[in-house]
């Protein structure tokens, strides 16, 4: 099976992987930040929820082992993402893994009309906040990828030599 390439120009590929590297360094460093701190968890920030899910995350509040996985999976899921997408290395499923977290993010706090929350926000949003922009910009990763040019996939995923 031959692995498709993809013929970037030396400018779409450095600002592809400087997306790539940035987004990385986000996930990693907010993953650090919680690891480090031995009293986070993230039972304010679901108990805050406002979106149509809140059910399900108040769910999670009242439940110490799920509180448990959600915190181990915040912590230990930003820092690997971050870690893999900065060394370029299984970057597809890196990107749907920081998918997947930025979509919890939003529906536990959607940034909807009339809608207050306790903890501060960064600005006034309506309907498209931080996680949505960084959603996008990682299914542009997932789609234009550059692991196998620059990163450990280029590695691992060698092109089969002609036979």
């Amino acid at each position: 099976m031959q692995r498709k390439t993809y013929n970037y120009n030396n400018s779409q590929l450095f600002a592809l992987v400087a997306l790539r590297v940035l987004i990385g360094w986000y996930f990693l460093y907010e993953g650090l930040v919680k690891f480090l701190n031995p009293n986070w968890t993230s039972l304010g920030y679901l108990k805050d929820s406002q979106g149509f899910l809140s059910p399900v995350f108040n769910f999670i509040t009242e439940h110490e082992f799920l509180m448990s996985l959600a915190d181990n999976l915040n912590i230990y899921g930003l820092t690997i993402i971050g870690l893999l997408l900065i060394v370029g290395l299984f970057t597809k499923a890196a990107g749907f893994g920081a998918i997947s977290l930025l979509s919890l993010y939003y529906l536990s706090h959607p940034p909807l009309l009339n809608v207050v929350y306790m903890l501060p926000t960064e600005g006034s949003y309506l309907w498209i906040d931080k996680n949505v922009i960084m959603l996008c910009a990682v299914v542009v990763l997932i789609l234009f990828p550059t692991s196998t040019q620059i990163g450990l996939d280029r590695i691992i995923f060698k092109k089969e030599s002609s036979k």
